[in-house]
């Protein structure tokens, strides 16, 4: 197999052999996350906090403060995290085993080095029991392939997603990563209000949910397991849901309904095995993006166009 082909693929990625390195990095993800939510105003359903995927890794958009701009991003092929400053400065943390706690450390320290003061808040969202960042000497694991195989599979994952995105006139969101969740997410909106989400999200303000879910949604994306569905799945799931929709017919058939989550799940290495693993992505994100549409009575003419072209603008 060829470089270039070698990073096409879909790599395997079981979860129970990377659970503690994931573990580790969602919660250094949180506390990168927690320095431009500290530094940003707030915009529309979160997506000022997300991290992007980049071509080495995962980055912060750009963050401005009064003394500095700078970006924060963990490449998963040197692996190091770095903070890029606009005057060409820059600090570098590298990312192997460490306590959480050191890696909170080590990241406000260099960030003030840089010039760049910021307090966030050292407790972890979205997780069951957790431990504030400053003392969470439990989580140390960092396995390098297994954290590049992440990123990989972020990789096609973020093409397909680009892809489908293309066919939508509506508000759709980017493709981007959310740190609390850990999961690379695209989202569409009917253009309706939503009534109000009952919240409930393990450590996360019942306002912030509320907010999220303020109008209704067809939202799909990727998470590389825990909890309910233990392995790496691709996920889809409409808000409110409506009558009609966990029964309905999507593709391919390794797609199931989990009524634990409410969502249609489809397992990771039913995708990877697959012949075409991109269009097996990309059957599951429209035939559930259809299940919603259809079951919720959306405006499909005023909100759906053809697939992108590349180099082709779209008639109208």
């Amino acid at each position: 197999m060829s470089p270039l082909q070698d990073l096409t693929r879909w790599p395997e990625l079981p979860y129970v052999a990377w659970k503690d390195t994931c573990a580790t990095l969602h919660l250094w993800m949180q506390v990168v996350g927690k320095v431009r939510l500290a530094l940003t105003p707030w915009l529309n359903h979160s997506w000022h906090v997300t991290l992007h995927v980049t071509a080495r890794g995962l980055s912060t958009p750009l963050i401005s403060t009064d003394k500095r701009d700078f970006q924060v991003e963990f490449d998963f092929i040197d692996h190091i995290l770095w903070m890029r400053a606009s005057d060409g400065h820059s600090r570098q943390l590298m990312l192997k085993p460490m306590p959480v706690a050191e890696f909170y450390a080590e990241i406000l320290h260099a960030l003030s080095e840089l010039g760049i003061e910021v307090r966030i808040n050292e407790m972890p969202n979205e997780l069951p029991d957790p431990i504030p960042f400053d003392k969470d000497r439990v989580h140390t694991a960092y396995d390098r392939d297994f954290a590049n195989r992440f990123w990989h599979v972020l990789l096609r994952s973020h093409d397909v997603f680009s892809y489908f995105r293309t066919s939508f006139l509506g508000k759709v969101s980017p493709v981007h990563f959310f740190w609390g969740s850990f999961d690379l997410a695209v989202t569409r909106f009917s253009g309706r209000r939503a009534p109000p989400h009952p919240g409930g999200v393990p450590h996360l303000p019942d306002a912030v949910v509320r907010e999220a879910y303020s109008h209704e949604v067809s939202s799909a994306g990727f998470w590389p397991g825990g909890g309910a569905i233990e392995e790496a799945a691709f996920y889809s799931y409409a808000y409110p849901q409506p009558d009609g929709f966990s029964s309905a017919l999507v593709r391919p058939a390794q797609a199931f309904f989990s009524k634990e989550l409410g969502e249609f799940i489809l397992p990771y290495d039913a995708v990877r095995t697959a012949r075409d693993p991109k269009q097996a992505v990309m059957d599951f994100l429209e035939s559930t993006y259809l299940a919603a549409v259809e079951t919720g009575k959306w405006d499909r003419v005023g909100l759906e166009c053809a697939l992108g072209e590349a180099g082709r603008p779209r008639l109208v």
